[in-house]
């Protein structure tokens, strides 16, 4: 599974990076498959440097704050409106239930029918978990003051160079405070995509709304994650003192996640 980093910065995009949104590319022996978790402010460009809009199998919303969701609706009228037509159909989508509605509202349109024919929208159930190709997400509720918000665990079985299965697993917090659901939905993965938008001390007085990097390396230790990769950094938050409250409190590799970098998992 590769893991390629669109965009990271927290709550706006930044200079350097649009918000929030990660493409996924792994194969069942058959095809290449690419899945894209959250599609926040600034990431539709950038996403175009990765893959062809047509190629994406699938979208998963972890909530509906725009810096995750709001180039969703930049991706409809690109659905819409491709002379000669979109050759693939309706694009699943997976969010909160309030997801269809919200983007319609967003560009203006009437809920009936909204972007239901650019997008084949399904609510997520918590812990119930979704296959697309070799992709298994499964959402985990989290604590960040929306309606519905959800850490995503990210199992994949891909045939190794001799058709051997190989089981790997990647866990986005999504936007979150520390709670019990995140650290389940992170147990033994093999890569922990773990947001740390607030810094000890300065950000103390703020609750269940982000994490530091302590309370994600906190977390990380108590999922027993073999990696950690810190993102959702806001302009305004270092990324030298978030990755060094994070290694202090977690055993295992800290790195910060950087717009453009691919990781193999």
């Amino acid at each position: 599974m590769k893991l390629t980093i669109v965009g990271c910065t927290g709550s706006f995009p930044g200079p350097g990076s649009p918000a929030s949104c990660y493409l996924l590319t792994a194969t069942d022996g058959e095809r290449t498959w690419k899945v894209v978790m959250d599609l926040g402010s600034g990431a539709l460009g950038a996403i175009q440097r990765y893959t062809d809009l047509e190629d994406i199998d699938a979208i998963f919303l972890t909530h509906l704050h725009p810096d995750h969701c709001m180039d969703l609706c930049g991706l409809h009228v690109a659905v819409r409106w491709k002379p000669g037509g979109w050759d693939r159909g309706r694009i699943p989508v997976w969010g909160p239930a309030a997801t269809a509605d919200r983007m319609a509202t967003a560009y203006g349109l009437d809920l009936d029918p909204g972007m239901h024919e650019e997008f084949d929208f399904t609510n997520w159930s918590e812990r119930r978990p979704v296959t697309v190709g070799p992709f298994t997400v499964t959402p985990y509720a989290v604590n960040h003051p929306v309606e519905e918000a959800y850490a995503l665990r990210v199992d994949v079985v891909e045939p190794d160079k001799d058709g051997n299965p190989v089981a790997r697993t990647l866990t986005y917090s999504g936007d979150t405070d520390s709670c019990p659901g995140l650290e389940e939905a992170a147990k033994n993965a093999d890569l922990f995509l773990c947001e740390a938008a607030f810094e000890e001390g300065r950000d103390d007085g703020i609750k269940d709304v982000h994490l530091t990097g302590k309370r994600a390396g906190e977390a990380a230790a108590a999922a027993n994650a073999r990696r950690l990769l810190l993102t959702h950094i806001p302009v305004w938050t270092s990324q030298t003192t978030v990755m060094a409250e994070a290694r202090p409190v977690f055993p295992g590799d800290v790195a910060v996640a950087v717009a453009g970098v691919h990781y193999t998992i």
